[in-house]
């Protein structure tokens, strides 16, 4: 009987198997749903610093103003006005340069937490006149 095993012997084997697929299978998923998260984060912290600065610019415009709520007038300060829109955005504007006509932005955000780790997204963005050359 030498080279021979028992059918005993492999009793529970798929049960481990399984099990721990299913653990790489959660945490693919995990992964993947943080990814997803991260991705679509991104793009809202630039979302939020394109039209801040956007905000910004126009009201760096002489006669111009911006409306960030039916009745909610910004006119003034381009800063000020991108910092309102940027927060009615989710984003925190953390930079704001006015330079020549140009409205230079930086928004961040919380990015999502994985694994208890969390980061900081950074959007940044600049808008003025269109130049003739």
């Amino acid at each position: 009987m030498t080279g021979t095993r028992s059918r005993r012997d492999d009793d529970g084997a798929a049960s481990v198997l399984v099990v721990a697929l299913t653990g790489l299978l959660v945490l693919i998923g995990m992964a993947s749903a943080f990814l997803v998260a991260t991705v679509a984060a991104h793009r809202r912290v630039q979302s939020a610093a394109d039209l801040a600065a956007l905000a910004g610019a126009t009201t760096a415009q002489p006669g111009r103003a911006v409306s960030s709520l039916p009745g909610d007038v910004i006119a003034g300060d381009p800063c000020e006005a991108a910092a309102r829109i940027a927060a009615g955005n989710g984003a925190r504007l953390t930079s704001c340069r006015v330079l020549a006509s140009d409205v230079l932005v930086t928004t961040v955000l919380d990015g999502p937490r994985f694994l208890g780790q969390s980061w900081q997204l950074r959007g940044q963005a600049r808008a003025g006149p269109g130049g003739s050359g």
